[in-house]
């Protein structure tokens, strides 16, 4: 249950699911040090998962005994669905579900346990995590557990289709169903009013222009990006040259604070960036910021990006996996891209993002046309409520394959750390 979005999705499908008459149980692991435990997330909701201690990111020799000890709940369970959530556990989840499908007796006579396993990319680890020969044994791996263990593959984007089932070949056709991720709306309301106690709190006053990157420390996010970003733009933008005219903040917290904020003393910005640390409290720091930045490597749909436009705040993200579809139609196109919710920077380009930031700091009413274009989008398609009516409806479906009629449903999700579930 580290901090992210993952984490938050499937404390809301096993609370949301359980008041749906679904039996529902969740199974995580342990988190890495240096990283924070959203373990409180999941208690507010009235969750309280099966810790498996064994059950960690990295591969380990106990591997094993999380396998071992996964089909020693579904024998006890007997569940009717196993839904894996991120890489990680989406392997440990699914061998532990191949075996409890097959070591039976009744596979002699040709009748193997009957359940439906499902796997969710929340993002994938397919390229900018690993070496060419890690990367290329977990593709064997994933396309393995599709072909195998595996009866329906959740993508949280359209782009991300395309990336996972065309470009890396993982599933198969009809295989693949795109469920966009879902949120609490409900705790944004009235973000206008929220405003100013952030920055009360740090000491910003309101015409101060602040810009926030939000999530986990970790080299995924492209963090050194961001402050060479500001570096530079600090540089170039006469707007900045204006002492405390336009502030930078980092949210979130990670293994790289120690050597992220050295990099940001080393380039001058002790006035300008604000380490602030993880933070719980997403429905009073957004209001507070003016234009949301996200300058990661790889992503599925960052739910950064949609609690910020939950929030109408303007975003300028690197292009990758599901921030296209965020993001929508481009309506100027350059070196950075003006899309109708938000601009597009090529990934890695810092020239382009300085660019980007520039203008939208510039453009105050580029800011409120591209925050309100992304809070009507978001509140149409990503509402907690519509999520959960997805899962339903994909849940019955399966049910519905071959299944004896009348038992009552039970649902196995899979999420340990930043990479499992079980509900």
């Amino acid at each position: 249950m580290n901090v992210g979005g993952p984490a938050k999705h499937v404390v809301w499908l096993t609370a949301g699911l359980r008041e749906a008459d679904f039996n529902t149980v969740l199974v995580t692991g342990t988190v890495p040090k240096g990283e924070a435990d959203m373990s409180y997330f999941a208690e507010e909701a009235g969750v309280f998962p099966i810790i498996l201690p064994e059950m960690s990111r990295e591969i380990s020799a106990k591997d094993a005994i999380t396998v071992w000890k996964l089909f020693r709940l579904f024998l006890r369970e007997r569940p009717d669905i196993v839904h894996t959530h991120t890489a990680k556990a989406g392997t440990v989840g699914r061998a532990a579900g191949f075996l409890y499908r097959w070591l039976t007796p009744g596979v002699l006579i040709g009748k193997p346990r009957q359940c439906k396993f499902v796997h969710t990319y929340h993002g994938h680890v397919f390229h900018s995590y690993y070496g060419r020969g890690r990367t290329r044994f977990f593709l064997f791996v994933e396309r393995l557990l599709a072909k195998i263990a595996t009866n329906r593959l959740i993508v949280i984007s359209k782009q991300q289709r395309i990336e996972i089932g065309e470009k890396f070949g993982v599933g198969r056709r009809g295989q693949i169903k795109v469920i966009p991720l879902g949120l609490d709306l409900d705790i944004f309301a009235d973000y206008v009013k929220r405003r100013s106690r952030f920055r009360h709190e740090l000491c910003i006053p309101d015409h101060t222009i602040l810009v926030g990157i939000v999530g986990r420390l970790t080299e995924i996010k492209n963090h050194p990006m961001f402050l060479n970003v500001v570096a530079r733009f600090k540089e170039i933008d006469p707007a900045c040259r204006r002492q405390g005219a336009v502030r930078f903040i980092v949210i979130g917290d990670g293994l790289l604070r120690e050597q992220l904020e050295y990099q940001s003393q080393s380039l001058g910005l002790e006035h300008d960036v604000i380490f602030v640390g993880g933070r719980k409290d997403p429905e009073y720091f957004y209001p507070a910021l003016d234009v949301v930045a996200l300058t990661s490597h790889n992503e599925g749909t960052p739910l950064t990006l949609i609690e910020a436009m939950a929030n109408a705040r303007p975003v300028v993200a690197t292009n990758v996996g599901g921030v296209v579809d965020l993001l929508g139609d481009v309506i100027e196109d350059g070196p950075y891209q003006v899309c109708s919710r938000g601009i597009s920077v090529p990934a890695g380009d810092e020239e382009a993002f300085v660019s980007a930031l520039s203008r939208i700091i510039r453009d105050r009413s580029l800011q409120q046309e591209l925050g309100a274009r992304g809070l009507e989008f978001v509140e149409v398609n990503y509402a907690k409520e519509r999520l959960l009516e997805d899962i339903k409806t994909l849940y019955s479906e399966l049910m519905n394959e071959g299944r004896v009629a009348g038992r009552e449903f039970g649902v196995a999700d899979f999420r340990a750390n930043s990479h499992s579930k079980f509900h």
